[in-house]
């Protein structure tokens, strides 16, 4: 039996890299997961299919985060999905979890962008906005009426907050408030039970990241500056969601973890 056993998920972004994960963490866990994506479907079903392979259970939903109406298309696409795959999703928790409502929501989805406050334009800025920022706020919104008490709300954020980074200041900026949405709800939510945490992923090998993290120059670079010596997994960062998704994270809400394998914590010792 999994510590999710009769729980659902939603993750956004859940198609590609670290979303992926997420996903196949929560369905390894026992949840019915919805994989959001954006536009690439095949990637979605690739998802549900590792999930199905593995044994457990998911289901795609699509909205393409920043054009008018995502979030409508998005709940529109979980609440049928929730009632189709989750009717005989009961649990053995002592609880009535079945098809109407949600029990974790993982704000995953995101964009990057690369300049210096000298190359942002207006338009760029606006889109880091919307798709880093407004959409996960009204996403939260919108899952209120349907989270449980006891829920989880978990927002990837990034570990670039912390590292002063001028060449994606845009993309730094919407991250930090992103994370700064964290405490506030956790302190709103809390007398449901609901706690509400935000990961801070640092390079993580993904889709996002293949530019320069296949580069041997590069790698090594990220490499001798963090304290694990190495660049991060999809994996490494689900691993911290799913704790904090599950039974032992009930008492860490309003929290900011950050999950770069030590990146940039200062000079690295000589061996």
């Amino acid at each position: 039996m999994g510590q999710l056993d009769g729980r659902t998920a939603l993750v956004t972004g859940g198609s590609r890299g670290i979303g992926r994960a997420v996903a196949l963490r929560l369905a390894a866990d026992g949840a019915l997961v919805a994989v959001h994506y954006g536009s690439n479907q095949a990637a979605a079903e690739e998802t549900v299919a590792l999930i199905a392979k593995a044994g457990g259970r998911a289901f795609t939903v699509q909205a393409g985060f920043g054009e008018s109406g995502a979030v409508d298309r998005l709940f529109e696409g979980l609440t049928a999905g929730l009632a189709e795959h989750g009717a005989d999703h009961g649990g053995d928790h002592g609880e009535d979890h079945g098809a109407d409502g949600l029990d974790i929501l993982v704000n995953n989805a995101g964009i990057h962008a690369i300049g210096s406050i000298g190359q942002l334009t207006e338009e760029e800025f606006e889109r880091l906005l919307t798709v880093n920022v407004r959409t996960p706020l009204f996403v939260i919104q919108r899952a209120l009426p349907l989270l449980r008490d006891g829920g989880r709300i978990v927002n990837i954020a990034s570990a670039a907050t912390r590292i002063a980074t001028p060449i994606q200041i845009g993309y730094t900026v919407t991250k930090a408030a992103l994370t700064a949405l964290g405490a506030p709800l956790a302190n709103e939510l809390g007398r449901r039970g609901i706690t509400v945490n935000t990961v801070n992923p640092g390079v993580i090998r993904t889709d996002m990241t293949a530019g320069f993290s296949t580069a041997p120059e590069a790698l090594a670079e990220i490499e001798s500056i963090t304290a694990l010596g190495r660049i991060g997994e999809p994996e490494d960062v689900a691993d911290v969601v799913g704790f904090l998704a599950g039974p032992q994270g009930r008492w860490v809400t309003g929290q900011t973890i950050d999950a770069s394998g030590g990146t940039y914590l200062g000079p690295i010792p000589a061996q």
